[in-house]
């Protein structure tokens, strides 16, 4: 903050609910003029506006929501001088006939946030962002500095190169959620799972994320028929729908959001307690990003991926039968082995999440599944080579179901037609059920011992490793996967939220009520009045009087004379 209020170009690489917007809206307030917000969705813009319109600082936003008379007094406001911070899309300031307004606008300094949407090695590149590197050339003077939460070192600078900041100064910081607690498992009847999972959730805020527009309608249904309240949303609903159900998710308690990736970035709704992935996500950018939508306002909050087979072949096939050039398919290929890696690792996941991302955490983090529920491993060497001799006996034509028959000994149709039943790995695995072998070829496939062809229907065809696992060259271990009563036990696992003494829980629920009457009557999300952290910190103390209200976090002087006396007759009223 002192390096851009300085006017210092910078990029900063910083986690979800680290404070990247104090970087720039603190120097935005040092510095003489308007500063100019590069965000690319409409939903952040709101919610930040709204929470610096609470503090008294002037802010707007341009955006395609905004009616015709609310643009002009947008512009208006930009014309004599009274905004602070303006936010806009990257669409929208490339326009020509904004751009020449702003060039008449005195510019504190410029910000883009989600830089990482300017690279193509990026999990989420959109072309528009290439056109921001002109602002260097327009507006030579103005300090810039580029914000984003997940990149890796290619990423970065690749950034640094496309915006023309390779000479500005860096600030990396910890990539740790401690807060977060991861939890991976495979695919055992996913709505059950999940039914498990959302039990131990009740009345909180989450997000569950699916693959498929069919498969958020399915889930946001069957969630609804089971008591939950579950909205859906994707690209496919209708534009009022889907900003309804937005609305919804960011001003409400309790509501669970099934979408698709289509949701999400720049939500800064602090209380979202869960996240859920029902499908293997594309990369571990991605579910780095995803997952840090929960516990922004650093009260514990849980995660969940589960992921089987089927997601492993899906997520290949759309790789390889995508549009990209082949440098760029190698890349996704490799940041998709990445997030293999972390879902089948037998060690401290955040250990393995921080460390593609270039940061050694010196101890297991004590608050991810493998932490919490040690996993054993065993020597799947020889299961291994069964395996892989039934894909190299059979010519490498078959999927996983038909070489699991072959070493389950299973004789049908289709292994007499093929002559299976007559090969030396027929019925020699019988000392794994189907899902151990399921198991073992997913594992496989993740080590890269075997790769799916999808030219031919997801054959299993044996790599060069693969190959030196077969004839004894390597060897190979597996986690035990947990299961039963353990799988379950570790879904119901939930951690403290707010630690109140039992005296103070009244009074929290009743200044929770009074927010929620607070932000209804401005039609603003309960957490842009207070977060709960601040209500719990209210609870504890007992102010008597404004001097000690003002102590506590989360109380400016502007929300100290908006809200101070009716908190302070709240807690009286209590003691």
């Amino acid at each position: 903050m002192r390096h851009v209020t300085a006017g210092g170009d910078a990029l900063v690489l910083m986690p979800t609910g680290g404070g990247k917007s104090l970087c720039y809206q603190l120097p935005a307030l040092c510095r003489p003029g308007m500063a100019v917000i590069v965000s690319p969705l409409i939903a952040l813009m709101r919610d930040q506006v709204a929470a610096l319109r609470q503090v008294g600082v002037e802010a707007a936003a341009l955006n395609s929501s905004l009616t015709g008379p609310e643009r002009a007094q947008v512009r208006a406001a930009m014309r004599e001088n009274r905004l602070k911070l303006l936010y806009a899309a990257p669409e929208r300031l490339m326009v020509p006939d904004f751009l020449d307004m702003l060039a008449g606008t005195p510019i504190s300094l410029i910000a883009i946030d989600e830089a990482h949407c300017v690279s193509q090695w990026g999990h989420d590149f959109r072309p528009e962002y290439l056109q921001l590197a002109m602002l260097a050339e327009r507006f030579p003077n103005v300090p810039r500095i580029a914000l984003t939460a997940t990149a890796d070192p290619q990423t970065r600078e690749d950034i640094a190169k496309r915006l023309g900041l390779e000479e500005s100064a860096r600030f990396v910081s910890s990539f740790d959620r401690p807060n977060i607690r991861y939890a991976v498992m495979p695919k055992s009847g996913p709505m059950k799972q999940l039914q498990t999972f959302l039990k131990a959730h009740e009345e909180e805020s989450g997000i569950v994320y699916c693959l498929s527009r069919n498969a958020v309608e399915e889930t946001a249904n069957a969630l609804c028929t089971q008591g939950v309240n579950a909205l859906p949303y994707h690209a496919g609903l209708p534009a009022d729908v889907r900003a309804a159900n937005q609305d919804a998710f960011l001003t409400s308690e309790g509501l669970v959001l099934v979408a698709t990736v289509a949701f999400g970035m720049g939500i800064d709704k602090p209380d979202v307690r869960f996240v859920v992935h029902l499908d293997l996500p594309s990369s571990l950018e991605a579910y780095y990003q995803e997952t840090g939508r929960a516990g922004r306002d650093g009260l514990p909050a849980e995660t969940l991926l589960l992921y089987g087979m089927q997601d492993l072949v899906l997520r290949r096939s759309m790789i390889e039968q995508g549009s990209s050039p082949p440098e760029i398919k190698r890349v996704e290929r490799a940041k998709l082995e990445s997030l293999l890696g972390v879902c089948e690792t037998a060690t401290c996941r955040r250990q393995a999440i921080l460390a593609h991302f270039g940061e050694i955490l010196a101890q297991p983090c004590g608050n991810c599944d493998n932490c919490l529920n040690p996993v054993e491993t065993w020597d799947g060497t020889v299961a291994a080579q069964k395996a892989l001799s039934a894909a190299w006996r059979t010519r490498q034509r078959f999927g996983v179901g038909h070489l699991t028959d072959i070493l389950l000994g299973t004789l049908n149709e289709k292994i007499e037609r093929f002559g299976h039943d007559k090969l030396p790995t027929f019925g020699v695995g019988t000392e794994l059920d189907r899902k151990g072998w399921g198991a073992v070829f997913r594992q496989l496939i993740a080590r890269g011992a075997l790769e799916v062809d999808h030219d031919s229907y997801g054959a299993l065809c044996v790599t060069e490793y693969g190959d030196a696992v077969l004839r004894g060259r390597e060897k190979i271990f597996f986690r035990q996967d947990h299961g039963g009563k353990s799988a379950r036990a570790m879904l119901k696992k939930k951690a403290e939220r707010i630690a109140l003494a039992p005296a103070d829980e009244k009074l929290f629920e009743v200044l929770r009520a009074e927010r929620a009457r607070l932000a209804k009557e401005q039609k603003l999300p309960a957490y842009v009045i207070f977060h709960d952290a601040t209500l719990a910190a209210i609870a504890s103390a007992r102010p008597k009087d404004r001097q000690e209200l003002g102590q506590l976090p989360g109380l400016g002087t502007t929300k100290l004379d908006r809200y101070g006396d009716a908190i302070l007759a709240i807690v009286n009223q209590a003691n």
